[in-house]
């Protein structure tokens, strides 16, 4: 079953939860507008919090943290799963994130997770914290 998600005003880790659990019951999910996803924090700490993550290692061996926010989602989903067992994987390869809603899901219903949707006082989106770490 393929099932679509809005990530508009919703926390980050509380999508991530969900959709991993789907993922590894065998469903297909895809992540729509994940630039526009929450996370909880102050800016101050997020961006150095990320920032740190990315100069952790090595150019040649990683570990690799993206800058793109389809992809900040995707990596911090991967986090939840066992990924580096074969269940994991193939779940994870089950996961699509994209940026906006493309063409082929703009007529589709996609389903709002009621859970997440949580206003904390504090928060940044995944478009703000990606063009802090450079991405276009």
């Amino acid at each position: 079953m393929v099932t679509v998600i809005d990530a508009s005003g919703v926390v980050l880790g509380r999508l991530g939860s969900v959709v991993a659990k789907r993922l590894l019951d065998g469903d297909e999910v895809i992540v729509v507008n994940a630039e526009k996803a929450v996370i909880t924090g102050k800016k101050q700490y997020l961006k150095a919090e990320y920032k740190q993550k990315r100069e952790v290692g090595t150019y040649r061996k990683g570990p690799f943290f993206p800058r793109m926010p389809d992809r900040i989602v995707k990596r911090t989903i991967r986090g939840m799963l066992p990924y580096q067992t074969p269940h994991g994987r193939a779940a994870y390869k089950r996961l699509k994130c994209y940026i906006g809603v493309p063409e082929e899901f703009e007529g589709k219903n996609m389903e709002k997770i009621a859970d997440a949707r949580k206003t904390p006082l504090s928060y940044m989106t995944v478009e703000e914290l990606s063009k802090s770490l450079g991405a276009d």
